[in-house]
């Protein structure tokens, strides 16, 4: 090792260090998470500066901090699996209708495909105001390399078809789907959960000298499963320095100059979808600021992880104690928005691939049935996107030769595809709990109004 890379380090654990006293203080976790990721990315530009992005001494670096940030994300993962199957669990036993499920199950996927619908239309507006286009975009070893993967890819996932995709949702074995085997696995897993947690509420029923033990059982499996999620919490701004210091380190700033109209678009599409999440929210009584403030550090990891499945525990866990989702909604709109109707992944981002290169095909964008088509197309592919692995590329599979458009073009953009794909993350993740928040209101007004019947039929 180095000196540099030795003194690389120590100023890395100096960062470290900083953090832990600031956190010995009880400061605020988001303002915790905002330090993390500021101090990460400073240091991350120091080391882009001094050495740059392909030295040994960053490489080296990044190595040893990597140990910090990538084992964050093997802690939350490890935990995603547990959190959802006993949290499941527990949310069906502890109904007090059994039947309200259903609805919670069919108002939450409505609300996230409604959300990448929009998105969708967000998509194309920006693009078409940004004047984009695929024409120019310069293709190197990379890129030619990522192209012939791509075609390969889009091959396989042609063969594919809803129905299909829909059948992998179902579990055949739990204990597999249990390690992740499947991309699928998520949605699989809440499906045996779900199931699991009717069968003992048929046997409490049945067996009335059983319902004790059941719940007492689930309730403290409950308790520690959710314990461990706050105490790998606790690690997040730690992780998040490592995180954002790798992303800033390994940024290439010619790619992204190069490709700086897309990468600003890409921005501004995604904050306009954060506005519609704050103009949702705040149709069903919650004030935009005090729920983006609560759900910061979420999309703080959210956005220097690149992963919706690893946020699941912190996603689960603010809407349960920050915004005061039922646990049942927050499990079911976490895993089902990790996989189903991503806005910024299966939403803005095929949506802006497809107006860029239609023109090169002949086709005019702001053709209204093009328009028409292309939202449609990407609504409904969003639900089966975990069928074929996830993520924003395996959107642009779906869609692009679904609307009779080559896929050349997401390979072109590989080179920034990180810097934005942080960002999309983070929406996606936000549509996730916009989802949970707005299906917790729309049932709880809903349940309110139909006391209001019964007592009004009471009085009369």
């Amino acid at each position: 090792m180095s000196i540099a890379v030795f003194a690389a380090l120590a100023i890395f654990s100096g960062v470290l260090f900083f953090l832990y006293r600031y956190q010995s203080q009880q400061g605020p976790l988001s303002r915790q998470v905002l330090l993390g990721l500021v101090l990460g990315s400073l240091f991350g530009l120091a080391l882009q500066f001094l050495f740059g992005e392909t030295s040994s001494v960053t490489q080296q670096t990044l190595q040893w901090t990597n140990i910090i940030g990538q084992g964050y994300v093997n802690l939350l993962k490890m935990i995603i699996m547990p959190l959802v199957l006993v949290s499941m669990i527990a949310a069906v036993v502890k109904l007090e209708n059994g039947g309200s499920l259903g609805k919670i199950s069919s108002i939450t996927i409505a609300v996230l495909m409604l959300t990448t619908a929009i998105a969708a239309l967000v998509g194309i507006l920006v693009t078409s105001t940004f004047s984009l286009s695929a024409e120019g975009l310069t293709e190197g070893v990379r890129e030619s390399a990522r192209i012939t993967e791509l075609q390969s890819r889009a091959q396989t996932v042609g063969e594919l078809n809803i129905p299909q995709m829909l059948i992998n949702f179902i579990p055949t074995n739990p204990f597999a789907d249990l390690t992740g085997t499947r991309s699928t696995s998520i949605i699989a897993v809440v499906i045996f959960a779900v199931l699991v947690g009717i069968a003992a509420r048929k046997v409490m029923a049945e067996k009335t000298e059983l319902e004790t033990p059941i719940r007492t059982f689930v309730e403290s499996a409950q308790a520690i499963v959710m314990r461990l999620v706050k105490m790998i919490m606790a690690l997040t701004p730690y992780g998040i320095a490592a995180l954002m210091t790798k992303v800033i380190a390994t940024s290439n700033g010619s790619d992204i100059l190069k490709l700086l109209g897309f990468i600003v678009a890409s921005y501004v599409a995604i904050a306009l979808m954060f506005l519609v999440h704050a103009l949702l929210v705040s149709l069903v009584g919650v004030s935009p600021k005090a729920y983006f403030s609560k759900i910061w550090p979420v999309l703080t990891f959210a956005f220097s992880s690149r992963s919706s499945a690893a946020t699941i525990p912190l996603n689960v866990e603010t809407q349960i104690t920050k915004l005061d989702v039922p646990p049942a909604i927050a499990n079911l709109s976490a895993s089902f928005g990790a996989t189903i109707g991503q806005n910024g992944c299966a939403g803005i981002y095929p949506a802006m691939l497809a107006v860029m290169v239609a023109p090169t095909v002949g086709i005019n964008p702001l053709d209204v049935h093009f328009i028409v088509s292309l939202v449609a197309i990407i609504t409904i592919s969003s639900f089966g996107i975990a069928g074929v692995g996830g993520g924003a590329t395996f959107a642009a599979l779906i869609v692009l030769p679904a609307m009779g458009l080559p896929v050349t073009i997401a390979a072109l953009l590989i080179s920034i595809e990180p810097l934005i794909d942080m960002a999309r993350t983070a929406l996606n993740v936000s549509g996730a709990m916009t989802a949970g928040t707005l299906t917790s209101r729309l049932l709880k007004a809903s349940c309110e109004d139909s006391n209001q019947t019964v007592d009004t039929q009471a009085t009369s």
